[in-house]
């Protein structure tokens, strides 16, 4: 006798696949927009405050530390939410967790191996996820002292392990340099807390919208004042701290741990960017999440890209490494842009889960699934 199996389920518009937070997603793909910017995107180095045409520079070092958090929250809603299980199931959530940091590793060197000129962050996510395992039973208040901790080491850790790439070339670099994993390891640990915090409806999506809000603000203000920007960034490099030269000792303390410039691993930059993630994916949930199928099916493009995030990344970084002359641009952004919706948008639909996001369940597996855990 032959058993009928429902087909997969298919993302359609107007219908979130069940338990499956679209807010989250909605964020993801504007975490994936920005870097795409970043990259092709010809937008300025810094921020300038009264240039406007400077603007476009907000989604340097913000869209991957938006990526990260997001990373984190990923680790928390796949391990349990604010329920995570204990022993024996918490074992297999670590090695199927595990498994899919393989993956991304894997898929991160792949995408280095074809000299894309683009920093690849997939290998510090991998070894985040794996770095996280440990700590996935945490509290919420326990995981912020860790990643506040990990907020103020950023900068002397980064200082201190630059000697070692000293001869190290574009590969070499995008291991460890480029994306510290201390510096992202505050940023997993901080999207792990927002998963694990009990859920309290829209009241809890407003507290950290505004809690998001307030601390980057007070962040940049204070870095702006204490460490502005030098005028001059070209002999900066990312994830480490700049000293421009003749500076004193005070203000090689301030450049060093309040330097506003993204990618500084200072304690601005990484508490300002942190925060600003929060309230990002507060902001999303708050619009998207519990108001119904029409404004599901209105977000369902943007929640398609954020749905297959591996995926969208490493296309869109493929596309780069064989586009050698590809121009840089606002147009090309939009192109990026409008290829990734309709990709997505078309996949989700008619196939389901993003292709690397398949593999990526499928390897993980072959652990069987942990018991699911009992209120």
């Amino acid at each position: 006798m032959t058993t009928l199996r429902p087909a997969p389920p298919r993302g359609a518009p107007g219908a979130a696949p069940s338990g499956r937070l679209v807010g989250v997603d909605v964020a993801r793909s504007l975490a994936l927009f920005g870097m795409m910017a970043a990259h092709v995107g010809d937008v300025a180095e810094n921020v300038d405050w009264t240039d406007p045409t400077s603007l476009g520079a907000v989604v340097n070092g913000r869209s991957a530390a938006l990526f990260a958090v997001l990373a984190g929250v990923s680790i928390g809603l796949v391990s349990g939410r604010d329920h995570p299980p204990g022993p024996p199931q918490i074992g297999r959530v670590r090695a199927r967790l595990a498994l899919r940091a393989v993956v991304v590793v894997v898929v991160g060197l792949l995408l280095m191996a074809l000299q894309t000129p683009v920093y690849v962050v997939l290998p510090t996510y991998g070894a985040l996820f794996l770095l996280a395992l440990p700590v996935l039973r945490w509290r919420p208040s326990a995981l912020l002292l860790l990643a506040a901790g990990c907020a103020a080491a950023a900068a002397p850790v980064a200082i201190a392990i630059l000697p070692l790439y000293a001869d190290a070339d574009m590969f070499g670099v995008q291991l460890g340099l480029v994306y510290p994993v201390v510096t992202f390891a505050t940023y997993v640990l901080v999207g792990l807390a927002v998963a694990r915090s009990r859920p309290g409806g829209a009241g809890r999506q407003v507290l950290l919208l505004a809690s998001g809000t307030v601390v980057a603000t007070a962040a940049y203000v204070v870095g702006n004042a204490a460490a502005p920007i030098p005028f001059d960034t070209t002999s900066a490099f990312p994830g480490v701290p700049f000293v421009p030269s003749g500076s004193d000792a005070g203000q090689t303390f301030a450049q060093v741990f309040l330097s506003p410039r993204d990618h500084s691993s200072s304690v601005v930059d990484v508490v300002g960017t942190a925060a600003i993630a929060v309230a990002v994916i507060a902001l999303c949930r708050l619009v998207v999440d519990g108001h119904g199928p029409l404004v599901t099916r209105i977000a369902f493009p943007f929640a398609a890209v954020g749905s297959m995030p591996l995926t969208v990344y490493a296309l869109h970084l493929v596309v780069i490494a064989v586009w050698p002359d590809l121009p840089h641009g606002p147009r090309t952004w939009w192109g990026f842009v409008v290829g990734a919706v309709l990709f997505a948008m078309l996949w989700r639909r008619f196939l389901g889960r993003g292709p690397l996001e398949r593999l990526t369940a499928q390897i993980a597996s072959a652990v069987p699934a942990p018991a699911p855990v009992r209120a």
